[in-house]
């Protein structure tokens, strides 16, 4: 690929061998190209290896999130449950690296720390925490959204003598949880599973609510080997269905129209949905809940309502329901008996908003109102998203330019792929991109495909150098940006997907990031596909 190639270490470095790095690789190796991953921890699987909370699982359905590419991959692994668990999912990962011999290319405990592009030899240098520098022509990024886990600002963090870790650390090894006394920070997605998994192996779970969120059913359970023969039968029409469906599922939006159905024909069809699995109730359900607020409000009412029914103290299902934003217009969490966690007498609830959190001590949380004492505390306190990963490593592009400090009011790309200024960095899933926000291995298959026909295209045309243009990557911001206000997203002023982090100095609600693309799935792709088709508008090939 032009000339000096044979002067560097490898022509691709991938960085992460997560569900992303490692189909990655398979596509670079088929290519025939020099290339490696590397992962800074001591084994691949990315979020699958790093998260081991109890109730960590998938929210897609599990035959939807595996890789498509291969058909014999395909008809060999059977998903046991529909929503797969942590300890399933690192497993099917092991053996997609095993069965295509993967792991040869792979090199763990290797953080890259700094890399900074050598406009000379149009490489980019990496440095890595062994303290080795490797060059290459690419680099490929796979690091993941969700990685960079975020502590709560409170006094005293350190002081505690027991044990305590945010859910993204918890342990590989058992923690012993019977007979404690346990604190759970924080009410997402996250800390949703976790409560509701270890609410009956605790001797006390005492729940620290900062905002409630909605969350709904996720009504998982096991599938046959009957249902998955089927499955495996359908494959081509599942993989189909969410080619074309905004968020990547086989959920398909409601086109009847909100208004076209009588306020009693609609409860009966969210009753219908409510039973259903996985986000059904979100992503079947009718446009219009994403988009009129008239809408979202009646809906909002109407999930209020089936909390109430599932939590026996009403002072307590009062606190459980959302005030401040209505449902479906930030990150949902899937739930499996959630609610009913506070019916137990073992379980508090905590409303940090009535007695806030003065500082942690030596024994425990002190709120304005009272001194908790406990001998486990787990932060599920979210995460630095979609670029906090970036800002881990020192990226320096054309002129010694720094990322972190370009995305310091937020990330601006071409496509969530690019970025002006870095050229030959491609990031397989990157903020504003169509991955962020739908079903994140339809994504990153899209992703993988389109990278890995980018740097085939060049390697026949003999070209060494990529980047994209800064008229293409400020007409990207700006289309991404006009699609927030499409949504009723934009007035989620506290949620991960504009940017707003309380853990985080800057990161205040009102300071909008735009982090996703809210065109949906289908959309997204089929302008990745029409810049190829033209040559890879927007970018500069030299």
């Amino acid at each position: 690929m032009g000339n000096g190639i044979e002067d560097l270490d490898y022509e691709v470095v991938i960085i992460g061998a997560g569900v992303a790095g490692i189909y990655q690789i398979y596509r670079m190796v088929e290519l025939g190209m020099r290339a490696t991953v590397l992962e800074a921890a001591p084994d691949l699987g990315g979020t699958w290896y790093a998260n081991r909370y109890p109730g960590c699982r998938f929210d897609s359905e599990s035959y939807t999130y595996g890789y498509s590419f291969s058909r014999e991959l395909l008809d060999e692994w059977h998903w046991k449950e529909r929503y797969s668990p942590q300890p399933e999912n690192l497993r099917y990962l092991n053996y997609v690296a095993d069965k295509f011999d993967l792991r040869r290319h792979m090199q763990f405990n290797c953080r890259v720390d700094r890399m900074d592009y050598d406009e000379a030899t149009k490489s980019w240098r990496v440095q890595v925490s062994d303290g080795r520098t490797l060059t290459t022509r690419f680099v490929v990024t796979g690091i993941g959204l969700l990685t960079i886990p975020t502590y709560p600002r409170y006094e005293g963090l350190e002081s505690f003598r027991g044990q305590s870790f945010h859910t993204h650390d918890w342990p590989h090894e058992p923690v012993e949880l019977a007979g404690k006394r346990v604190a759970v920070v924080g009410t997402g997605a996250t800390g949703i599973q976790v409560i509701a998994a270890i609410a009956d192996q605790v001797e006390q779970l005492t729940v620290f609510q900062r905002r409630p969120n909605w969350a709904a059913p996720l009504n998982n359970r096991p599938i046959s080997e009957e249902e998955m023969a089927e499955i495996r039968s359908r494959y081509d029409e599942i993989f189909a269905t969410c080619a074309r469906t905004p968020g990547g599922f086989e959920h398909e939006p409601d086109r009847r129209g909100f208004y076209s159905l009588t306020a009693e024909e609609r409860r009966a069809f969210w009753d219908e949905l409510y039973d259903m699995s996985g986000f059904s109730i979100w992503l079947r359900n009718f446009r219009e809940i994403a988009m009129d607020e008239a809408a979202n409000a009646e809906f909002s009412d109407y999930i209020a309502d089936r909390i109430r029914q599932r939590v026996n103290d009403p002072v307590i299902a009062e606190k459980l329901i959302p005030r401040d934003h209505g449902f479906g217009v930030q990150r949902l969490p899937m739930e499996t008996n959630y609610f009913e966690v506070y019916n137990r007498s073992n379980v508090r609830l905590v409303d940090l908003s009535e007695t806030p959190v003065e500082a942690v001590t030596e024994s425990g949380i002190r709120t304005s109102a009272e001194d908790f004492e406990f001998d486990i505390i787990v932060y599920a306190t979210g995460y630095d998203a979609m670029t906090g990963a970036y800002d881990k490593i020192d990226i320096r592009g054309v002129g010694g330019q720094s990322l972190r400090e370009k995305w310091a009011d937020g990330p601006i790309t071409y496509m969530g792929m690019l970025v002006h200024g870095f050229p030959n960095l491609i990031f397989i899933a990157g903020p504003q991109s169509g991955s962020a926000s739908a079903n994140f291995p339809r994504g990153i298959e899209t992703g993988v495909n389109w990278t890995t026909d980018l740097l085939e295209y060049m390697q026949k045309e003999g070209k060494d150098v990529v980047e994209a243009t800064q008229e293409a990557e400020q007409q990207w911001f700006d289309h991404v940006a006009k699609m927030y206000y499409k949504v009723l997203m934009h007035k989620a002023t506290r949620s991960w997907f504009t940017g707003y982090n309380s853990n985080i100095e800057g990161r205040e609600p009102g300071k909008m990031r735009y982090l996703i693309y809210n065109g949906g799935a289908a959309k997204f792709n089929a302008r990745l596909d029409e810049i190829a088709r033209n040559d890879y508008e927007g970018l500069v090939l030299a």
